[in-house]
């Protein structure tokens, strides 16, 4: 057999064909504060998880090899003022079609990885148990989307909070 070169692993044979989408945004990066972005690069290198990349020359987080843990390095090491110091994400997880459950393959691992316990899994007669995020208590760290065997978590704007 050849190299790795041109041969997909998992994830990408699973999610091959899907939509790219807005990648989100490191917590306190607003679409106001975006635009002072100038992609010089200071927060990638100050992230201690190394999830920080540059979409279209703006500042995004990748979360495929980890989570963010709101440590704030990114923010204190921006010359520019792109963070707005809130230490919440723009964005919460989304558990899309391609969830093994609704294969009928029973499978935990998002809420096993969840450190807020924001996913729980129903139970249903006769088929594996069916996954529910509590979005209000999703902080968005991204925790739960590299362990998805499927690739079936990705992230949604957070809807404004209901007065």
């Amino acid at each position: 057999m050849g190299g790795s070169a041109g041969q997909l692993n998992r994830r990408q044979l699973l999610t091959a064909g899907r939509p790219e989408q807005e990648r989100p945004r490191p917590p306190g990066v607003t679409s106001a504060t975006l635009d002072a972005c100038t992609g010089c690069e200071a927060c990638m290198a100050a992230c201690p998880e190394c999830i920080l990349t540059l979409a279209n020359g703006k500042v995004a987080v990748d979360f495929s090899g980890g989570e963010c843990t709101f440590c704030s390095s990114c923010e204190d090491a921006c010359p520019e003022p792109v963070f707005t110091g809130s230490r919440v994400m723009a964005h919460v997880a989304a558990i899309s079609d391609s969830c093994f459950v609704h294969a009928g393959i029973a499978c935990m691992t998002c809420r096993d990885a969840c450190p807020q316990e924001a996913i729980r899994f129903l139970p249903r007669l006769g088929r594996p148990f069916q996954p529910l995020l509590a979005a209000q208590a999703c902080t968005g760290c991204g925790a739960c989307i590299a362990p998805c065997p499927a690739g079936a978590i990705t992230t949604r704007k957070r809807e404004a909070a209901h007065a």
